[in-house]
């Protein structure tokens, strides 16, 4: 049938308002889709997608909650970071992140104590939490303290030579004391000798390594102070027996020798003395705690005489230490017959029992570290100390409500094919989808030369 140039025309007209019509509908798709997201996640396991405890403490943070990453120009890490935090923006609109690149800001690098490795800045409401490793338990668990606005007291015993919370020296944990201030947590110093009790709102008491023994009546004071149920931080180091009678009480003992370590080698320490921590057992304060730790000095400790705490170990060195006796210097053996002891050993406790202090039923916390040097000043910048040392007073302070979020594990990464199945794909995808193609190519050009 001949089509005259009049019908022609109209099927032109037809299919120009047809592509004018489907260019108008894309166009319009596109600029809403600049104004509007919808996001859908359909992987097995929701991966790309917030737990529902992270999505249930965004809808309770009232305000803006700021990222400070201070990353270097690494554009795949960077990517990364931007994507896990994008997943929180989907819930919380005011939730934002800044890149800074650290060798832009070398002062306020060294004021938060970053390393070369960065570190991401969690800040809401005027408090602040710094993250060493970030992925979901990380951040929600930062946002999780964050939240928590009650102003709380630690006192630190003061008096026979201990670290101060607000000194200066190396040796003090001045650097320590502003992190806690940053949190809500005023450390406050207690001389025995002049105000004869612990303050009645103290959540915690800190006692790190007195250089000269304390007097009995202080001894009786603090072991009151346990009997009535009072959280307790207490570090000690090697050959430090001013506080024998204190952990004798808490059922536990040093033993004698300084702990060395062979695998700080490894990490480019040539100093045995230096105890790493990487791989922590299970408890609340290590739980998803990824990040070495550094213990310049170190004692172990073992369980000694009967007591009514339950104890954990917190923190345990590696294989290949031992308690050396002798001087630490130049080429050290471990002696078998001597009274050194072959590792691996603990080195922190944590104990825990009912209490019925204030009149209200809860759980009695002390946690027991055989080395007073990791949270001062010289040392507290050291990889993971910090978070460590923070993790420990919060849960001393029952301040522990970590959130548990499993890692997103992606299944069914893998196909695995059969030799039969491979070879029928191959010659599918090779030769019969190819021939098909040509076949309808082949008859469609019959069709159209026979008209």
């Amino acid at each position: 049938m001949k089509i005259s140039p009049h019908k022609h025309q109209q099927i032109r007209l037809k299919n120009l308002g047809i592509t004018l019509a489907l260019l108008c509908l894309i166009g319009s798709l596109a600029w809403l889709s600049t104004r509007y997201s919808t996001e859908t996640d359909i992987t097995r396991n929701s991966s790309n997608s917030l737990s529902q405890a992270s999505q249930k403490l965004l809808e309770s943070l009232p305000g803006k909650i700021q990222l400070t990453a201070y990353i270097k120009k690494d554009p795949a890490l960077r990517s990364q970071i931007a994507q896990l935090v994008d997943r929180y923006k989907r819930h919380k609109a005011d939730l934002s992140l800044v890149f800074i690149d650290p060798d832009s800001q070398p002062e306020k690098v060294r004021e938060l104590n970053i390393d070369a490795t960065g570190a991401i800045i969690v800040e809401y409401q005027g408090r602040t939490e710094k993250l060493n490793f970030i992925d979901e338990s990380s951040l929600t668990n930062a946002l999780l303290q964050l939240a928590n606005a009650d102003e709380r007291w630690v006192t630190f015993l003061t008096g026979h030579g201990e670290r101060a919370p607000d000194g200066i020296a190396n040796f003090d944990l001045g650097q320590f004391g502003k992190e806690l201030d940053r949190r809500k947590i005023k450390a406050q110093a207690l001389n025995l000798a002049t105000m004869p009790d612990i303050p009645s709102n103290s959540a915690l008491l800190v006692i790190t390594a007195p250089a000269v023994p304390l007097l009995t009546a202080e001894i009786e004071l603090i072991k009151r102070y346990i009997r009535q149920g009072g959280n307790l931080l207490l570090l000690t180091d090697p050959g430090n027996h001013h506080l024998d009678a204190l952990l004798q009480a808490l059922g536990l003992r040093q033993l004698p020798g300084t702990l060395v370590d062979g695998k700080s080698k490894l990490y480019g320490i040539n100093d045995p003395s230096f105890v790493l921590a990487s791989d922590y057992l299970p408890h609340p304060i290590t739980q998803g705690f990824q990040t070495i730790s550094v213990y310049p000095v170190t004692a172990a400790l073992e369980i000694g005489e009967e007591t009514d705490f339950q104890p954990v170990e917190l923190l345990k060195s590696a294989t290949q230490s031992w308690t050396e006796t002798g001087p630490i210097a130049g080429k050290i053996l471990f002696d078998a017959d001597g009274d050194e002891k072959q590792g691996p050993l603990a080195f922190a406790y944590a104990l825990t029992r009912p209490s019925t202090s204030s009149g209200q039923a809860q759980e009695q916390r002390i946690v027991v570290v055989g080395d007073g040097d990791f949270l001062s000043n010289a040392y507290l910048g050291n990889v993971g100390n910090l978070d460590i040392g923070l993790r420990m007073i919060n849960w001393l302070i029952h301040d522990d409500r970590f959130i548990d979020i499993p890692a997103k594990i992606a299944t069914d990464k893998s196909l695995q094919l059969s030799q039969i199945s491979v070879a029928v794909i191959g010659f599918g995808f090779l030769v019969i989808i190819p021939l098909v193609l040509m076949g309808a190519g082949f008859y469609i050009w019959r069709k159209r030369k026979q008209r």
